[in-house]
């Protein structure tokens, strides 16, 4: 799916949501307006649209709501303020790349001009402040969460990049826990750990506990470093702190090392948004559910329907 399919299928899942909650629930436009973090002369657009396209007949249509009901499942279950979900895609690549895409595309239509934006670390993250900073009319500000400077950096075929980095210059992991603290006393750490809390939204990956694991792939840990945080319980984990099942914190000697926002931090901001999707992934974004993390989650429609059956049992 390319860029131009991803942005159609978003722009009509916005259009699905909108004539959902205006027909259906019977929103106002004025309360659409802001639950979905868009202009009301943007509801009023995507309503006509829904009316001439054929969205808007009876009732609505199939896929539609299907989608629809899938998402309200998940924000019912797990007190989230929003879900947004994408066709799921035929190699984890693709779904990464759709998942980024449109997780972009969410945040630029919730974004004013200036908007000050926390970015986590990981592969799917890295694709998404790539894809909003080619995107975005004006420029983004983005605020690193975590230590790890090349993820946060335009990749190669970013030939625009229409945003301003202020990066935690250090490592992820570092040698020792003396170093990290002495790291975290810098002025210039310091600077943008005091931006984060007044970021408007924050945004994450999440981690599996599978080789493909973006910690594995980068040499940060281990394929026998895996083994024992399996061993220990954890099923995946964000902003490179690893969780157990029910989203609480595995004690691991990496974390005194560790260059990441603290866990407790990152549930007292607000307008998290966790993106990630795959069969991979389920048990850790289910923990990260259950660990009340995140307000928005941007996933796939398998992954969406694994979660709700797995946090069934």
């Amino acid at each position: 799916m390319d860029t131009r399919d991803i942005r159609l299928d978003y722009e009509n899942i916005l259009m699905v949501k909108t004539a959902w909650y205006y027909y259906m629930e019977n929103y106002t436009q004025q309360n659409i307006s802001h639950l979905l973090g868009i202009s009301r002369a943007k509801v009023i657009n995507l309503l006509e649209k829904a009316r001439q396209s054929g969205v808007i007949q009876f009732n609505i249509r199939q896929d539609g709501d299907r989608r629809m009901k899938l998402e309200q499942d998940l924000i019912s279950r797990f007190g989230l303020s929003d879900v947004f979900t994408v066709p799921t895609g035929s190699t984890l690549s693709d779904l990464n790349e759709s998942i980024a895409q449109a997780a972009a595309m969410y945040i630029i239509k919730r974004s004013d001009e200036g908007a000050f934006i926390n970015m986590g670390y990981g592969d799917t993250t890295s694709r998404i402040l790539n894809h909003l900073a080619m995107t975005a009319e004006k420029p983004l500000n983005m605020v690193s969460l975590t230590g790890g400077v090349n993820y946060y950096l335009p990749n190669a075929y970013s030939n625009v990049f229409n945003a301003r980095l202020y990066l935690i210059p250090s490592p992820l992991l570092l040698s020792s826990p003396e170093i990290r603290n002495a790291l975290r006393q810098e002025p210039s750490v310091q600077e943008v750990y005091r931006m984060i809390p007044l970021s408007s939204m924050s945004v994450v990956g999440i981690g599996s506990m599978s080789d493909d694991a973006t910690m594995i792939k980068n040499g940060i840990l281990s394929k026998n470093d895996l083994t024992v945080l399996t061993l220990q319980g954890a099923v995946g984990d964000i902003l490179s702190h690893f969780l157990d099942k029910n989203g609480e914190p595995i004690s691991v000697d990496q974390e005194q090392r560790l260059m990441s926002t603290p866990l407790d931090d990152l549930r007292k901001l607000e307008h998290v948004i966790g993106a990630a999707g795959g069969p991979c992934k389920v048990d850790a974004i289910l923990a990260a559910l259950r660990g009340g993390y995140l307000d928005v989650l941007v996933t796939d429609e398998g992954t969406a329907e694994a979660l709700l059956q797995r946090a069934g049992n």
